[in-house]
């Protein structure tokens, strides 16, 4: 662990990489001052913390909800039964709102978004040096343990709603129908159409890309002001409280962040898909 604040957030903000280069499988090397990745890493770069804790919870998630689902009663349901159902109902509801065409897979679809990405955002209520500082002890040099604050993670889950949007266009209105739609709109001239069809295909691009960035950006900055909270517990009783009250606060204020977030990705999602099976 770093001993200047400089240095405490930026392993605090350091994934773990491995790269696979010529040479074999690299760990993270300091590649200047302050400066640790992956040399000569190329595009075969892998943050392993990123997709252990992002497969862990999406295991987890799959393990709980099959778990309560088999193991579910007519009666009286005990409270995490209750509480699942809750979620399923909560989700089912806003599909059943937002979504005006016929596929039996937007609903599940939108619960495993909306629980997957509230549960990585959830681990950035767990106290920035905990996990971070038990893995050094164990020789593992980084880990950063939200995987929404990786801009890898985020940016891969929108390409996957970006495709599922690509294909259900084309699925629902035929290629032709596809075309029309980044040709003839919003002008339906064909003198028009090359300038329709910069303008659709901007518009088209930025919806992944605006999905990703959004959550990325937000919890990003959540994560970066729990760090600089953390910079306060010092040998300052002073300001080693005011820390604390501050976490405290900020925490309790994060839980609204990290569902919101949750809710926007799922409900941008279920938007974009319904557009994708709406024939103009």
């Amino acid at each position: 662990m770093a001993d200047t604040p400089k240095g405490y957030i930026q392993h605090h903000l350091q994934n773990l990489q491995v790269c696979s280069t010529d040479s074999g499988l690299t760990v993270n090397t300091q590649l200047a001052d302050g400066v640790y990745a992956c040399a000569d890493a190329g595009f075969w770069t892998w943050n392993v913390d990123s997709l252990l804790f992002s497969v862990g919870l999406g295991v987890f998630f799959l393990w709980l909800f099959r778990s309560v689902g088999k193991k579910a009663t007519t009666g009286v349901p005990g409270k995490l039964q209750c509480f699942v159902e809750m979620i399923v109902e909560f989700v089912d509801t806003s599909v059943k709102e937002s979504f005006h065409g016929k596929n039996k897979l937007i609903a599940p679809l939108s619960l495993t978004i909306f629980v997957w990405i509230f549960l990585m955002n959830l681990m950035d209520l767990i106290p920035v040096d905990w996990l971070p500082g038990a893995a050094y002890a164990m020789g593992v040099p980084y880990t950063k343990v939200v995987p929404t604050t990786d801009l890898n993670v985020t940016l891969a889950m929108a390409v996957a709603v970006f495709f599922l949007m690509v294909f259900y266009s084309i699925k629902v209105k035929g290629a032709s129908g596809f075309a029309k739609e980044l040709t003839l709109q919003p002008f339906n001239n064909k003198l028009m159409i090359p300038f329709n069809f910069v303008l659709e295909t901007v518009a088209l691009l930025s919806k992944p890309i605006s999905l990703g960035l959004r959550l990325f950006g937000n919890m990003y900055a959540g994560e970066l002001i729990f760090i600089l909270i953390a910079l306060m517990y010092t040998g300052n009783v002073a300001l080693g409280t005011l820390g604390g009250v501050l976490q405290i606060a900020w925490a309790i204020f994060h839980i609204l962040v990290i569902t919101l977030q949750a809710f926007i990705f799922m409900m941008l999602t279920i938007v974009y898909l319904s557009m994708a099976h709406e024939d103009h």
